[in-house]
Parts: C-alpha cells; structure tokens; sequence
C-alpha cells in the first residue's frame, strides 16, 4: 500500500497523544487507507493485533453497534481481551448515532489512543465541540496530489509507461480520487466511477442527511456551480439564474444547499479578502470542487474548462499545504488567491498562459506593495521566467516544488 506520507506523518506526530484524531474529507479520498497505514504503522511499533479495535460503519457486519450505547459496550468488552493500551479505530463514524458520546466515554474510561473517520463536516460542530474540547486534532485529506498521484500511477501496468507529460494530461482529466488507479485505465470506465462517487456523495452525505426534496433543484445549483469554477457570485446570482430558466428558490435555500454541499466536502468556499483595508469582504465569494473531475464526469469536458479547472488545482493544492486561501481584492483588481499560513503569505494568479495584449496577471501582482512571494502559475512552457521580482511557472513545477 502506498504511504501518504503528508497525513501519516501529521497522524504519526499525534500518535499516543491524548487527543482524538478525527480523519475528514470527502468519501473515496481515502481516509479509510489511511486507517490501514495507521494499523500497519501500530504493529510496526510492536502493538498487538488484539489491542487494535476496528470497525468500519459502512459495513453490515457493524450495523448493531450504530448506537453509541452499542458502541461503546462493544469497544469494552474487546478492550477486556488487551492488555495494556488499545488503539481504537473507527471509520465512517457519522453513521453512528450521537457517536461523540461514546467516543468521550471511551476516552475516559480506558487507556486508549483514538483515531475515527468521517465523511461530514458537522462532525466538528455542535455536541462534539463541546464534549471534546480541545481534546481532538483534525487531519482533513484531500484526494490526490500531483506527486501522489504519480506515485498510484506506478502501480497501474496501465499507467505505468506514460510520460510525465502525459500523466499530467491524465491528472487535468481524471482527477485525484485514488480509486480511478485500481481499474483497467479507459476513459468510459474511469467517467462512470467518477460519476457513481458523485451520485454517491448527493446522494448519502447531502439529500439523505439533509433531508432535500427538490433533488433536481439541487442538481441545478450543483451544476451552476460547477459550469462557474473560478467566477465570483452569490446566492441572488443563482436565484436570478434559475428564475430565468423557470425554476422559483429562495436565496436562504441556495445558502443551505452550499452549506450541505460544503459539510459533504464536496465543495470548498474561498471569501474575498481586501488586500488594502486587510479585511474578509462578505459578498463574492468563489466555490471549487473537491475534485475537478466531478465536472467533467457531470457536464463532460472541453478546452474552455481549463481556465477553471487550473485554477481549482492551485486551490486544493494551497488548501493540502495548510494554508487558508482567499480571492484576493486590490482595489479595483482581483487576484486569484491570497494565501497565508501562519505569518507565511503567498500571492498566486493563474492563466492557461500569459496574453501577448495584456499585463493583467503580472500587472495585479506588481501593485501589491509588500515583500511576499508572488507567482503567476501558467501552462505555457514558454511564460516561464521572473518578471520584476515575480516569478512565472508551470503548473506542474509549482505542484511538485517542496517548498514555494
């Protein structure tokens, strides 16, 4: 199995340390790997098989343990065969009712090191904040990046024999999702399992835990959003939309579809932020998928899609790196992102590649008045250089670079 070695490192850092470590992200990313390496990694550092406790919720066989009393009970009883410390590992939490009550007790009453999973951003809100306060870390996974993914790619016969060029080309099409590397390598096949996870995610993680009705106003939001990766709008936008194609919603009803899209991890919010008056602005803000696959699998791909599609890589891409990342607002000018990371901050604009009549993307950044590194990100070999103190690369050389 293949390490991620940027989550299992952070999972190793917290390993035996009194907090829970609650793994999220969206489904098939995953997470559920990563329990494995976890469980490889305790018995390398010699824990017996019989004090690690797994159990996957997605599974029939635990489908009398989705009480949190059932849970609880059982955990203990296995606990009783140990000795000495266990490790508990539970994926899919979120199908356990009130799980976060059993998961406190546990923590209490045994000597344990907890690790769960979840598919659901409102694991980390509501009981859980305050049962568990300051007592779990979170490790958000993302599907795939370049290097991972050329990693997988190794291991497809299939894939293995492909340039790095044309594994790029693949990675812009197909995706991160770990999955699309275990299957014969062929474009209808990879679209279909693309599509069946994105039915899945709507369908588990969004209509069904959110109890939505109108499933095809739904899908209408969902594919507005997905035909505007990049472009900047709000909840009137898309009511003013969707009236002019006959179909009558609330703008409270769009904020709490893109708050159910948000929870399932299937979408990513990025707010503007004002590089002068250094405040979050509240209007305009800008979605990106979790996978930009998702889109080309739901409306089909062509070349005017790449504009946003670069720019929703650079996204993840700054999001897997631990920075928070906003659109950027320069008086009357936009930068793509704005990107800080504790007193670390970075300015990126991206361009498929630099127009000859224009200076937009290096001009932006040259009106900033600061020391902070700035780039602009393009996929024209031919753009690459520095231009007064900025630096212009390849999307690939900016996703594989250590360090910026």
């Amino acid at each position: 199995m293949i390490q991620r070695e940027r989550y299992m490192q952070e999972i190793r850092d917290f390993m035996d340390k009194p907090v829970v470590k609650i793994i999220t992200g969206m489904r098939r990313c995953g997470k559920s790997a990563l329990l494995e390496l976890t469980r490889e990694e305790l018995r390398r550092r010699g824990v017996q098989e019989q004090n690690i406790i797994s159990m996957n919720f997605e599974s029939l066989r635990y489908e009398a343990f989705k009480d949190y009393r059932a849970l609880y009970q059982e955990v203990c009883k296995r606990a009783d065969y140990a000795q000495g410390k266990v490790y508990i590992l539970l994926d899919e939490i979120q199908e356990v009712d009130s799980w976060e009550q059993a998961i406190n007790s546990l923590r209490v009453d045994l000597d344990c090191d907890i690790y769960v999973t979840g598919s659901n951003a409102k694991l980390l809100s509501g009981e859980l904040a305050t049962l568990l306060a300051g007592r779990y870390v979170e490790i958000r996974v993302y599907p795939l990046d370049f290097r991972e993914y050329l990693d997988f790619a190794a291991e497809n016969p299939e894939e293995a024999s492909l340039s790095q060029q044309e594994q790029f080309a693949n990675f812009l099409r197909f995706g991160g999702l770990p999955g699309i590397h275990q299957m014969k390598w062929e474009e209808t096949r990879v679209m279909q399992y693309l599509h069946d996870i994105y039915n899945s995610v709507l369908l588990k993680d969004v209509i069904a835990r959110n109890k939505i009705r109108d499933t095809a106003l739904l899908e209408s939001v969902i594919a507005y959003l997905m035909d505007n990766i990049g472009n900047t709008f709000s909840a009137k936008t898309i009511t003013d939309f969707l009236k002019n194609q006959g179909r009558k919603l609330s703008a409270e009803t769009v904020y709490n579809y893109l708050r159910a899209l948000e929870s399932a991890f299937l979408i990513h919010k990025a707010v503007r932020f004002d590089i002068k008056g250094k405040r979050i602005l509240k209007t305009q803000e800008k979605y990106y998928l979790s996978d930009v696959s998702l889109k080309y699998a739901l409306l089909g791909y062509n070349r005017k899609m790449l504009d946003g599609a670069m720019e929703n890589i650079v996204f993840l891409e700054l999001k897997r790196r631990g920075y928070d990342v906003f659109i950027g607002k320069n008086d009357t000018k936009e930068i793509d992102f704005v990107a800080t990371r504790r007193d670390e901050k970075i300015y990126v604009q991206v361009c498929v590649q630099i127009p000859a009549t224009s200076d937009r993307e290096v001009g932006n950044l040259m009106e900033i008045r600061d020391h902070y590194p700035k780039y602009v990100v393009t996929l024209n070999e031919m753009d690459t250089g520095i231009e007064n103190g900025i630096k212009i690369v390849h999307l690939v050389d900016f996703l594989l670079a250590e360090t910026w």
